[in-house]
């Protein structure tokens, strides 16, 4: 009786031995074991050879996401600093799109193991309608993964460099930013915002030193080529400034510069920065303007506080040649074309103002370039970054770079423009290098002083709570911290807040607020001096 041949065959394996019914139940819990645990259906119904090595893969898959989870959880930089790298994103791609296709494999081998013929033609269309769904819900996913990473990834190798990563120098990265206007209307590209980040590659913190366009005089690098030809620094009157140093290097001296410089303008800028700056510049980042909106809209966005009304252009008014639009003062969310604006306008105010809103946008975008919003736009993003960036920066660097990005995101933001209102106005004409040189050592110091003494104040506490002298002490250096880096830097973060905005000194004749329609009917009159005095402030901006 117990012998193998009157053992009740299983229902499972054998379906013709079970009721129309059953079968139909069978067949839809095979299809839910393969969607949930890929190779159990075969285990329990089919191959089962088969089915361990799918249970097998299944269960080291479950093992590695769980691994991923923990370490996003603990430090998601670390994740994000992996899928930034092209290697690794290859790596994916392989898996994703060997797992998809196993994976439809299975649902196949499963098809067969359920015996469509033998189900009732209602219940047949039933579970094969149920199987590609799951395909589509399955495979399909990681199909669609792939091509996101592979997306990604050809952004990735297109747009940076190759070659191996770069340490920092005396412990900081120091990335030249270029803004570029090579529209139809301009003769070849202008850098008409320069900028130059410096980061600390332990805390994050940041000092973002801006060059005005018209800046005279720069000095290049000992070991550029420019220094040969300018000698004395960039020096011909008005027509040597910053911003044209590009277009004088690439259309006049490319021969001075080895084969391998890819794009002379942009190492003659970089020399130019570090010549000036007194900082060793690593690399570059070329921001296209037109690339600008793409990207900020691939954000979602980007939201500030503006101090005071920022004029742009738009459609003519009626019945007149008045085409100025203005944004109000207080928290704005400008798509891409409406934070171009913003960053570029400077009627009825000057460079030094567009400067300091400038700064302002780029503290904005940097705090908003968090791993979420990263993930959430990831093909938006990507798709822009191809038209918006030229970068000699190595593609191997970008995991260190984006683990350091949410450190810079979470720091006060130290600023410095190399023109008013942080030096006389004068000062952009008639630089003084060595009191440059000389403010951005302090403010550097200042920032790792400021660290080092975070971490005394913490040890000091640990040992001598018990100790009223000591107890002391933390407060004060806390205290002379707070007082040092409001001297020393401008922390746009911890700026005033200003609840009306920049018209809180100026009404209209009845004492109603500011409007823009006010503005408008001002500028028709001709009125052009009252509304620079209204917009002067249009240079304060905080980021939320």
């Amino acid at each position: 009786m117990g012998s193998a041949s009157h053992r009740a065959p299983s229902p499972l394996r054998q379906p013709e031995t079970i009721s129309a019914p059953q079968r139909s139940k069978r067949a839809l819990i095979l299809v839910l074991l393969t969607i949930f645990f890929p190779g159990s259906a075969q285990l329990v119904a089919g191959n089962r050879k088969l089915g361990r090595l799918a249970v097998s893969i299944t269960m080291l898959c479950w093992v590695a996401i769980l691994g991923i989870l923990a370490i996003y959880f603990i430090n998601r930089s670390v994740i994000l600093g992996w899928v930034a790298h092209p290697n690794f994103q290859l790596f994916l791609i392989i898996v994703l799109g060997s797992l998809a296709v196993g994976w439809f494999i299975m649902f196949i081998n499963t098809l067969v193991i359920i015996r469509p013929g033998m189900l009732a033609p209602g219940m047949r269309a039933i579970v094969t309608v149920f199987t590609l769904a799951a395909v589509v819900a399955t495979s399909g996913v990681f199909i669609y993964g792939a091509s996101l990473l592979n997306t990604g990834r050809e952004t990735i190798v297109s747009v940076f460099d190759e070659g191996p990563a770069f340490d920092p120098i005396d412990g900081r990265y120091n990335i030249a930013v270029f803004g570029a206007d090579s529209g139809s209307n301009r003769e070849g590209v202008r850098t008409d915002s320069v900028a130059l980040l410096s980061v600390d590659a332990k805390t994050g913190k940041t000092l973002l030193i801006s060059v005005p366009r018209n800046f005279q005089g720069a000095r290049f690098a000992d070991d550029s080529p420019m220094k040969k030809i300018w000698p004395d620094g960039y020096n011909c009157g008005n027509d040597c400034i910053f911003n044209a140093i590009y277009r004088n290097a690439a259309d006049e001296h490319a021969d001075a510069f080895p084969a391998s410089v890819k794009n002379v303008g942009a190492q003659a800028a970089m020399d130019a920065l570090e010549g000036t700056t007194g900082l060793p510049v690593q690399g570059y980042v070329m921001v296209d303007m037109a690339g600008f909106e793409q990207f900020v809209d691939a954000l979602g966005g980007v939201t500030i506080n503006s101090g005071g009304w920022v004029p742009y252009n738009g459609k003519y008014y009626p019945n007149s040649t008045v085409r100025t639009h203005w944004f109000a003062p207080g928290t704005q969310t400008f798509n891409g074309k409406h934070a171009l604006w913003f960053a570029r306008s400077r009627d009825f105010t000057d460079d030094y103002h567009r400067i300091k809103r400038q700064q302002c946008l780029q503290q904005a975008i940097i705090k908003q370039f968090t791993p979420q919003t990263i993930l959430t736009n990831f093909t938006s993003i990507m798709s822009a970054g191809e038209q918006l960036v030229e970068t000699n920066i190595p593609a191997g660097q970008l995991g260190s770079f984006v683990s350091l990005a949410e450190k810079v995101s979470s720091q006060p933001m130290a600023r410095l423009t190399l023109g008013a209102p942080d030096f006389e106005r004068s000062f952009s004409t008639y630089p003084d290098f060595d009191k440059l040189q000389e403010r951005i050592r302090t403010l550097i110091a200042k920032q790792s002083e400021s660290e080092k003494k975070k971490t005394e104040k913490s040890d000091s506490s640990k040992k001598s709570e018990d100790s009223s002298k000591a107890s002391e002490s933390p407060k004060s250096s806390e205290s002379e911290e707070s007082t040092e880096e409001s001297a020393d830097t401008t922390d746009i973060n911890n700026a005033p807040k200003l609840s009306g905005g920049g018209d809180q000194e100026f009404t209209q004749p009845d004492g109603s607020p500011i409007t823009e329609e006010y503005l408008v009917q001002l500028e028709m009159a001709g009125y052009n001096t009252r509304i620079s005095q209204i917009a002067a402030n249009n240079d304060e901006c905080s980021v939320p």
